[in-house]
């Protein structure tokens, strides 16, 4: 049996803390996720409770009842803790499933890693993936409210999106905190993601004042054109802003 690839991670979990995770993949891979016989999600670091694996398996069977998810841990405790409310195994990057995934979800778990291990993570992850699949790595605060999440196909990273609870937001760079390893270190004066945040905020700050709702849309529909920002309203209004990975990797 060959050895688990990675660390144990702190673990911390709760309820909802990932719905802004499941609702970009349902939207970024549903059609892939509806026409496959029995897509196969793996949620990578469950954590120390399996309750978001549930959410996320709950999201995607409403997409495809028969979607089959497991969650991979590196913690052989959380393992046996999971089983009976999940499908558990024990593993690593090296993602161990019987079948290729046509999903992988490593939530808050290379935050935790040094920046040199990222990209061979990355690579270890997305060389597991079915054709037309998707691995997520992102970021997220306690509760759910600011994440930041990178879309990786087979052949690298594709799109960063930054999804925030927008009730709660003051200014768009305040997911700042929450930015993916790949990226954290990046946000300083001259790197693309630093002038990426300043322009959200200004464009923020210029929009008008109806409501923090009115103001992401009227940010995203500003900067549409000069940083390639996807999508449309419809995502907007949710706290959703995509830009391609190009703009800021």
């Amino acid at each position: 049996m060959s050895r688990a690839v990675g660390q144990v991670t702190r673990g911390t979990t709760a309820p909802n803390r990932l719905r802004r995770f499941d609702r970009w993949i349902a939207h970024l891979a549903g059609r892939e996720v509806r026409g496959a016989r029995v897509p196969l999600a793996v949620d990578l670091g469950f954590g120390a409770h399996p309750a978001t694996t549930v959410q996320w398996r709950g999201s995607l069977a409403a997409i495809n009842p028969h979607v089959e998810v497991v969650g991979v841990e590196i913690d052989r405790t959380r393992v046996e803790a999971a089983q009976g409310t999940i499908t558990a195994i024990h593993g690593g990057f090296e993602i161990p499933t019987d079948r290729c995934p046509l999903l992988i979800r490593a939530a808050n778990v290379l935050r935790q890693y040094p920046l040199n291990d990222v990209e061979r993570a990355w690579d270890r992850m997305r060389s597991r993936l079915a054709p037309g699949g998707w691995l997520i790595d992102g970021t997220c605060d306690e509760q759910g409210r600011l994440a930041a999440l990178i879309s990786i196909d087979e052949s690298g990273p594709q799109w960063l999106t930054v999804s925030c609870r927008l009730a709660d937001l003051e200014r768009p760079s305040q997911v700042a905190a929450r930015l993916p390893k790949a990226l954290i270190h990046s946000n300083v004066p001259g790197q693309p993601i630093h002038r990426l945040l300043t322009d959200m905020d200004r464009a923020w700050d210029a929009a008008p004042r109806w409501g923090a709702r009115q103001r992401w849309i009227a940010m995203a529909d500003a900067l549409r054109d000069d940083w390639g920002v996807r999508d449309g309203r419809t995502r907007w209004r949710l706290g959703e802003f995509t830009v391609p990975w190009g703009r800021v990797g």
